[in-house]
Order: C-alpha cells, then structure tokens, then sequence
C-alpha cells in the first residue's frame, strides 16, 4: 500500500479493484417499482464505464417495511425483487467495475419518525429504538417537529435485525455484489448503536467500556453477513460524532472511533470508511452552501410541506439548514485527519470520502490518510466523472459547487440529480468536448 496511484489495483478482502477511484453512495431515489433495476443502471453504469474501480449503490433498506430514512430508497429484503439486481451488477462488471451495495435501517432517522405525511399514510408502521430516544428528540416531538412512539427494542429483536442485515447481505451476493457496505454513519440506526447518544442499554448491545461504543451490534452483524453471505468483501463506515455542537453529550469522540475501527479490523471486517458527522441528520455530512434555490423553488413546496406537517414547519426545518450551512465549514477532505489516524492502526485498507473534488486532493490523501479514495455528490453532474479525474491532472476538478440543491430536495421526494443551471451548463460543455468518452 505504499506510495500508491489513483490508478494502482487493490484488493479489499479479495475484491480486485481496478483502480482506487470509487462513487462513493448516493441516494438513487430508485424505490421498488417495476422501473427500478432500470434506474439503477442508468445511475450505476456510468461510473464503471468511465473508469471507477468500484460504485456504490447507496443506503438500500434490510426489512420489507419501515426503516425509510428518504422519500424512494430501495429495499432489498425481498429475494425475488434482488435477483433482478443481477442484471445491474452484470452491467457493471461488463464494464470492468465492481460494485458494493450499502446496507442501512433509518431507526430513528426513519420517516415514520419525521416524514409527518408518510406517518398518515403509514400509521400502523413500528418506529425502531436503541433505547429511549434522547432529549433532544423528544424536543422536537413536544414542538410537532417528530412524532415519536418507538418500540425499544429487546435484546432477541436486536438479533434479529442483525440477522435482516445477514439476509440482505446473502441475496445481494446471489445477485452479483462484490462488497457488502453497513451505512454506519449518518444517524441510521447503526450509528445509533455505536453512539453514547442513543444507546443507554444494559445488555450485551450497550456501549462497551474498551472502544466507547455499542461496538456489538457490528460484531454481530459481522458474524450473521459470514454465516449467511460466506467471505463477501465487508465495510463499514465508523463515525465520529467530534462534529456536533458541544452541547450535544455524550458522543463519540474521535478517539473513540479509531478504537472502534481497531476493533472492528481485528474481528474481519475487510476495510473500514470513517467520518466525523454529527448525532443528527445534517449538514455535517453534505457541507456547502445553503441551498436556497432548492428550498424556494415552487415545484418542491408541497413536498416540503406534506414532509415537515405544513408550511411554518418546513420554513423552521429550512432555517436550521441555513444555521448548520454557516456551522459547517467545507474543506477538502474533512474526514482525512480522522482516517489518517485509522489507517495508522489498522492493517486494512481505509476509505476516504467527504469534500474531495480534485484529482490532485485524490493524489494527496492517497498513501497517507487512505488507500482509496472517492467522490458522492459531485456525480450527480457528471456521471461519468471517473473518466476527466483518471485521465486529467492534479487540477482536475468537478464541476460541483457544493451548492447542496440536489440533497435537501430529496427530503420533498424529488429524485437524486443536480439541480444547479451552471454547473449543469458546463457538464454539458464537457460533454460536447469528449471530456467523458474514456471507456473503462
């Protein structure tokens, strides 16, 4: 792993990858339907044509109802619907990529929680708890921002979603997947395991001592991904929570999240993505601008309204995006000082993602905070991205501007797409130019 290029081969856990690019997960907003597999590929195939070494299918849904942290995300608890996401990782792998698939359940992040027109449409569906929501959230219930009624669950339910995890993993390599990635990050309920925040339990899935985490949950999910899935390449993302306002206590520090990560190598995880995010849902993740044109346009409100429970709401919910916006600062590769830590205590390989929009910030972390490397947001405009990073050089640079108007308008149900005219304009210029005609 040393001195490596963007474009050295690696192996993660017996998966070849080309090159160290990878489409680091997005939502597709590709749901279920009968068009689904279809929309997949046209988001998915791209990446692996124009070069990346692997893409990742974003957070995608363990149980066939409930756990929904976005308006259209894909699950995959049934086999029948996942077989036919063989024909999406055919695609991929005919191009020369590999692809992973994110393993998520919202928890408390779910829309039964928030979505207030979801939970009308929705009123028999189980709001799945660590333990007893923090205060923080119970807050916002008493203000109409949430509504909570959440089932805590037993020690033997935990298991069980453990095993969920397990069988998803199982259908996913029967349909051709070549990773397996737990969204352990972004307040899904992975995260709320591992994190102080959340998780008060007093069994075996309470916060461990040693690492400062709810580390067994991971353990677990491990053991029931290789009893049902065999020797599948496994990530997982391993949060920080050093992000959030100081206010918000306990969480987890970034000490705890190299102990953790440690741990989590020890017992087999194949490589290990970590982040500093927040206890929330938040901007900690998507940093940039605040995205006004997406919060005005007129086409988004009345999805912004049935989500939030009326205007007055989602104007407040609005107000806290631009709050966070000015918290959360953008610098290239905000995880980097967090992975480089990890990556000096593991002797697996590190993923690195957040911020990223050159090559030559692709050929700086490289050898010294990861040994791969990615971008997720900035393939929205440009879906064959790989093609202009693998062949340009260090001042390549995405078109994104980290204006942020494709992520919050998924919250209003819209589809994952940039949204920007300008940076649209000059994908298109790009286009015309044959900056995007490299083939594998």
């Amino acid at each position: 792993m040393s001195d490596p290029r963007l474009e050295s081969p690696i192996s993660v856990g017996g998966c070849s990858l080309r090159n160290r690019l990878y489409r680091a997960p997005l939502l597709e907003c590709a749901g279920n339907g009968p068009d689904a597999v279809d929309a997949l590929i046209a988001d998915l195939e791209p990446a692996a044509a124009s070069g990346a070494g692997l893409i990742h299918q974003g957070a995608t849904i363990v149980r066939g109802e409930g756990g929904c942290a976005a308006p259209g995300m894909t699950r995959v608890a049934d086999p029948a619907f996942v077989s036919e996401l063989g024909r999406l990782t055919d695609a991929v792998h005919a191009r020369g990529g590999a692809i992973a698939i994110q393993l998520e359940h919202g928890g408390l992040r779910s829309m039964e929680v928030w979505h207030a027109g979801y939970r009308e449409s929705n009123p028999g569906l189980e709001q799945l708890a660590v333990s007893r929501p923090p205060g923080a959230l119970r807050a916002l219930d008493r203000v109409g921002m949430l509504e909570l009624n959440p089932r805590v669950m037993d020690t033997g339910e935990v298991r069980e979603l453990a095993a969920d995890f397990g069988r998803a993993a199982a259908n996913a390599v029967d349909a051709g997947y070549d990773m397996i990635h737990l969204a352990g990050a972004n307040m899904g309920i992975i995260q709320q395991f591992l994190s102080p925040f959340y998780n008060r339990r007093d069994d075996e899935f309470g916060i461990d001592p040693q690492t400062g985490s709810g580390i067994r949950f991971l353990e677990c999910v491990h053991d029931e991904i290789r009893d049902r899935a065999g020797d599948v390449a496994l990530i997982t993302k391993v949060p920080s929570e050093s992000a959030a306002p100081a206010v918000f206590r306990p969480r987890l520090s970034d000490d705890d999240a190299v102990r953790t990560a440690a741990r989590l190598a020890a017992i087999g995880y194949d490589g290990l993505v970590p982040v500093r995010c927040s206890v929330f849902w938040d901007m900690s993740i998507v940093r940039g601008a605040f995205p006004a044109a997406a919060w005005r346009a007129e086409s988004l409100r009345p999805g912004y309204v049935e989500a939030f429970g009326g205007p007055g709401r989602a104007a407040a919910v609005a107000a806290g995006n631009w709050v966070q916006s000015r918290y959360y600062d953008r610098e290239p590769g905000w995880n980097a000082p967090l992975a480089r830590r990890v990556r000096e205590r593991v002797d697996v390989p590190v993923f690195l993602e957040g911020g990223l929009r050159t090559r030559g910030e692709l050929d700086r972390y490289l050898g010294d905070a990861a040994d791969l490397v990615g971008m997720g947001r900035p393939f929205y405009a440009e879906p064959r991205l790989p093609a202009r990073l693998l062949d340009g050089d260090r001042g390549t640079e995405a078109v994104c501007e980290d204006c942020n108007n494709c992520a919050v308008a998924q919250a209003a149900g819209a589809s994952g797409a940039c949204r920007t005219p300008a940076v649209l304009r000059r994908a298109g210029e790009l286009r015309e130019e044959g900056a995007y005609d490299r083939t594998g």
